[in-house]
């Protein structure tokens, strides 16, 4: 392929090059940072001379399906023909394509609809409305008299019609309206329907889409990067003769990271590095082990090591109740480092030339990774271009606030010189044991409860990581408390229903980089909440639906009540299962959406089995409800994966599963049935890339509670 014609060449074309029209939104401060090819209108919409409309997604295709729900925000308020809708991913440009709410552009939070729900509708809705004012003033007929059907506009009366390419140039001569008039909910004819199909389906069927590690530039070079075995260890010299002793080997060379080879294919790349004999200097390495660290977590969380408590919740007195002579319960749930586990390990080709650099690869924060280069090459950001492509799944690993393969990549292009492409490639095992896992987590919790059963007081001890300390966002910390290692306990409705609550966490500083992984801080939050209410309701002698719904109902939690209700009709829970079976319930909203879990569950060989779950989301309109669907059952996939087996080993400081033959993931044959009930709604849409992925694995665990009475204290499920 050639990408030598970068995509901001291709996207900031002049406004009727090709008798295309360019609409979009008003930037504030674009006049002063860009030219006047932009006229009045920010650049997310093309209409071409064919009749083929171009959304520009300022969020990146992560294989999430956003791009295409952002295509039909555009499409049906413009009333385009949906056959003859494109997406291209915009440039790296924060004042045009940035985030407001964090002044970047990055694709996170399960926010690409949500937050282009209005922008993007606006974008169609204003190109619609000067197409019709173009096309009434040639055929001097009212506004009002015109109709637009499948990118075609009409004029009853006069029996006549056309396509918008007949009344593209009239129409970049007009002014859109700043605050068009949008459709109501029951005027759309697109959004919420299954006409909205993926758009990147057929290119990644057949082999056609391009991911980084199919990128084949002139002249370009393969590298592979020996690391330390070690989090924090550092070369302390290395023998690189046979290495370059190896055919297609180019370079050897030390950047900060390791020891790179270069080389003229992927496979020499990996041959020279093999053949590399590097000595490790771990004087500052971290040299523990996984589990050690776990009881170090578990020790702090009972007060019996030292840790630096922040509050994040507090109301009422706790002690009195937790003093007394009523029931106390003490819970406890551990959960281990993750692995994102992408089935495209990270890779990036990177040319540089000075302080000038081109980065090609799937990027999630494309704001960070400039300023990061453009720190690391003595440049300025807009100095380093991003082409942006499909990434071969992310999970949160490819948005690292430091860059960290990035700036490997960089280096190793730098050193090569001449704006000579060079592609780093890492390995599986690169991947798994080069860190930014979801942290190791102790939750422990105190309550007590009232002669109902129903918690009085709550005293909770949360021991994490923290993702934020030392990056760019740092200041988002708190009085010690970073959002990220407390969201579903901090909003927890179980916390709002109880008089007294004590919620404190310690972030510990570790040599182990963390970062967060599909669903942040509710991969762990919605586990230790949803399987301490569970254990609270067996305590009681109280079902765990009607003890959800007690809560619920005092915390005034009325997504979580419908959803909570909607399950248990779907699911038939209360109904009989055979021998062996049971049925395990869990409810937990996170990025605006509220997703309830019912999983059937037995024991097979003391191994979970799950045949079947149900699905019900709350959130908001579903644009796209099969891709909605699609996201609740890859979500809960991905969840129950780790759930039942996920688990970074570390054994004194080197990481032991490295390659899915030992680090276990599920199997098809292991999938359960899935069915996804999305709540109806006429409201804004609420994230669906996350929250349908941590409520799988307490559902699974509240299922093993009902079949032994045993509550499961530490993940994953299944102990390899």
């Amino acid at each position: 392929m050639s990408l030598d014609l970068s995509r901001r060449t291709l996207i900031f074309s002049t406004v009727l090059a090709g008798g295309a029209l360019l609409v979009g939104r008003t930037v504030p401060g674009l006049a002063a940072a860009k030219p006047a090819r932009f006229a009045d209108f920010g650049p997310f919409l093309r209409i071409g001379s064919d009749g083929t409309i171009t959304i520009i997604a300022k969020y990146a295709e992560l294989g999430q399906g956003a791009q295409s729900g952002m295509a039909a925000l555009v499409a049906d308020e413009l009333d385009a023909d949906w056959s003859k809708v494109r997406v291209e991913t915009a440039p790296a440009d924060p004042i045009t394509y940035g985030r407001p709410a964090f002044k970047m552009q990055i694709t996170g939070g399960s926010a690409s609809i949500s937050d282009s729900w209005l922008e993007l509708r606006r974008t169609g809705a204003a190109a619609r409305a000067v197409l019709l004012e173009a096309a009434a003033a040639q055929w001097r007929v009212p506004v009002a008299d015109l109709s637009v059907t499948n990118g075609t506009i009409a004029h009853a009366a006069s029996k006549r019609s056309a396509p918008f390419a007949q009344f593209l140039e009239a129409a970049a001569k007009l002014t859109p309206p700043t605050d068009p008039v949008l459709k109501r909910p029951d005027q759309f004819r697109l959004i919420g329907t299954e006409k909205v199909t993926r758009l990147d389906a057929r290119a990644k069927s057949n082999g056609t889409a391009i991911f980084t590690q199919d990128v084949r530039l002139p002249d370009m070079l393969v590298a592979m990067v020996a690391h330390s075995p070690r989090f924090g260890g550092v070369v302390k010299s290395f023998d690189d003769k046979a290495a370059r002793a190896v055919p297609g080997v180019v370079d050897i060379f030390q950047i900060p990271s390791g020891v790179a080879v270069v080389a003229r294919d992927t496979f020499s790349a990996k041959t020279g590095r093999e053949a590399l004999s590097v000595e490790w200097d771990d004087a500052q390495a971290e040299t523990r082990s996984s589990d050690a660290i776990q009881a170090q977590y578990q020790a702090m969380a009972a007060g019996q090591a030292k840790a630096d408590w922040a509050p994040f919740v507090t109301k009422g007195d706790v002690a009195p109740a937790l003093s007394g002579k009523g029931r106390i319960v003490t819970l406890d749930v551990a959960m281990p480092f993750l692995a994102h586990a992408t089935m495209e390990p990270m890779n990036c080709v990177a040319q540089v030339d000075g302080t000038r650099c081109r980065l090609t690869f799937g990027t999630q924060s494309h704001t960070a990774d400039q300023r990061n280069i453009a720190r690391l090459l003595g440049g300025k950001p807009e100095e380093v271009e991003i082409v942006t492509l499909p990434a071969g799944g992310s999970f949160g690993r490819r948005s690292v606030a430091t860059s960290d393969y990035q700036k490997e990549a960089v280096s190793i292009a730098r050193h090569v010189g001449g704006f000579r492409p060079v592609k780093l490639v890492w390995t599986r095992e690169d991947d798994m044991a080069g860190g930014y896992y979801r942290p190791l987590t102790h939750h422990r919790a105190r309550v007590a409860l009232d002669k109902d059963g129903y918690p009085t007081a709550w005293e909770h001890r949360l021991v994490t990581a923290s993702l934020l300390r030392g990056t760019m966002f740092e200041a988002a910390i708190k009085n010690g408390v970073e959002r990220h290692g407390v969201e579903g306990v901090i909003d927890s409705p179980y916390l709002a229903a109880v008089p007294a609550v004590d919620a404190r966490v310690f972030h510990p500083p570790e040599k182990i980089p963390v970062l967060w992984l599909r669903s942040v801080g509710a991969t762990h939050t919605a586990m230790a909440m949803e399987h301490m209410v569970d254990q609270l309701a067996r305590q009681a002698g109280i079902d765990p639906a009607t003890y959800r719904r007690t809560l619920y109902t005092r915390a005034n939690a009325t997504s979580h009540l419908a959803v909570l209700e909607a399950a248990l009709e779907k699911s038939g829970w209360g109904s009989p299962l055979e021998s062996g079976w049971a049925r395990g319930l869990a409810v937990h909203a996170c990025f605006g959406s509220t997703v309830a879990n019912v999983a059937e569950v037995s024991l097979e060989n003391g191994e979970p089995r799950v045949r079947r779950v149900t699905v019900v989301v709350d959130c908001g309109t579903a644009v796209a409800p099969d891709q909605v669907q699609a996201q609740m059952e890859g979500g809960l996939m991905y969840g129950l994966s780790y759930s039942l087996y996920g688990e970074v080993k570390i054994v004194d400081g080197v990481v032991e599963r490295t390659n899915f033959d030992s680090y276990r993931v599920l199997r098809m044959e292991e999938a359960p049935q899935v069915t996804v009930h999305i709540l109806p709604s006429t409201q804004p849409p609420t994230g669906v890339g996350e929250p349908g992925t941590p409520v799988i694995g307490p559902a699974v665990a509240n299922a093993i509670l009902a079949l032994t009475g045993k509550p499961v204290t530490r993940l994953p499920l299944v102990r390899a």
